[in-house]
C-alpha cells in the first residue's frame, strides 16, 4: 500500500509516469511492472485488483505525447 501511495503521489503531482531514466523513479517503474505482471496473470488479490486498474487509468491519461503530432 505503501508504494502505491508513492507513485499516485508521484503522477498526480508530476503529471507524468515514472521514467525507465531516472534513478529515483527506478523503483518506482519496477513496482508498477511487476503488479501488471501479476494482474495480467490473474495472481493479484481481489481486493487489490481494483485499486491497481485506477492506477493504471491514471498513468494512461499522463502517457507521453509525441512531440513533433
Amino acid at each position: 500500500m505503501k508504494q502505491y501511495e508513492e507513485v499516485t503521489q508521484f503522477v498526480e503531482t508530476n503529471k507524468r509516469n515514472p521514467s525507465k531514466y531516472r534513478i529515483e523513479e527506478h523503483d518506482m517503474l519496477n513496482w508498477v511492472k511487476a503488479n501488471r505482471k501479476i494482474l495480467n496473470a490473474r495472481k493479484m488479490k481481489p481486493e487489490r485488483v481494483e485499486k491497481f486498474k485506477e492506477l493504471l487509468e491514471m498513468m494512461e491519461e499522463c502517457k507521453r505525447v509525441n512531440q513533433y503530432k
